[in-house]
């Protein structure tokens, strides 16, 4: 069965928080955005912790059987990116985060509540 693009998103934000990823924001971006529906985006604290990350991710979307996603970026500069077509995630250090403050682009999305479950 076909998930919708929240609950993709939704997934891949779970995905992350198994994995420690910090500061998860789902956001609805459709009407503010052409490219995508849901943009994800997290921290990790480190090039290793991006890499555990992006697999993870990956893994998740991955083990869907409808689903395909192209990866963007290396962990060791700071910034991957997951694009399934629908949800786009953008994973980052802290420092990459702050720099080009993505969250800013589409200050006029909806965001979307993601309660992790344990």
């Amino acid at each position: 069965m076909r998930q919708t693009s929240e609950e993709l998103a939704l997934g891949i934000a779970q995905a992350l928080y198994d994995k420690q990823a910090e500061d998860i924001r789902v956001l609805d971006v459709r009407g503010v955005s052409t490219v995508t529906d849901i943009c994800v985006v997290a921290s990790g604290t480190s090039t290793p912790h991006l890499k555990a990350l992006q697999k993870a991710a990956l893994a998740y979307l991955k083990g869907l059987a409808d689903t395909r996603c192209r990866l963007s970026g290396e962990a060791d500069s700071g910034w991957v990116l997951l694009d399934a077509f629908t949800v786009v995630a953008h994973i980052f250090v802290p420092e990459a985060r702050a720099y080009y403050d993505i969250e800013a682009l589409w200050k006029g999305a909806k965001e979307i509540p993601f309660e992790p479950k344990a």
